[in-house]
């Protein structure tokens, strides 16, 4: 599912108009977004939780030339499906 189409189902689920629900649907992104910037986690009951995790830096390799390499500390977004997420992807439609 792309965005667009996030924004044409909420759109029709909510008779809203397409700007509005592209309002929303922005409006809830940016707002997760802010939260996981400022290194605070978002946990949305029944569906996921994300957070931010810090990797600290390690010496590593380049795969190409076998030259020592510092890499860098960083942080990524991880994504924990919750249980509800879980059970209902598991149990599927039996559709591919």
């Amino acid at each position: 599912m792309l965005k667009a189409d996030l924004v044409a189902t909420l759109a029709r689920d909510q008779q809203l108009r397409l700007a509005e629900a592209k309002r929303a649907v922005d409006a809830v992104f940016s707002a997760m977004s802010r939260a996981l910037v400022d290194g605070r986690g978002v946990e949305i009951r029944g569906f996921a939780s994300f957070r931010v995790k810090h990797s600290g830096g390690y010496p590593g390799r380049n795969p190409r030339t076998g030259e020592r390499i510092r890499v860098l500390p960083k942080r990524r977004v991880v994504f924990r499906p919750g249980a509800e997420l879980r059970r209902r992807v598991n149990r599927g439609s039996g559709r591919r």
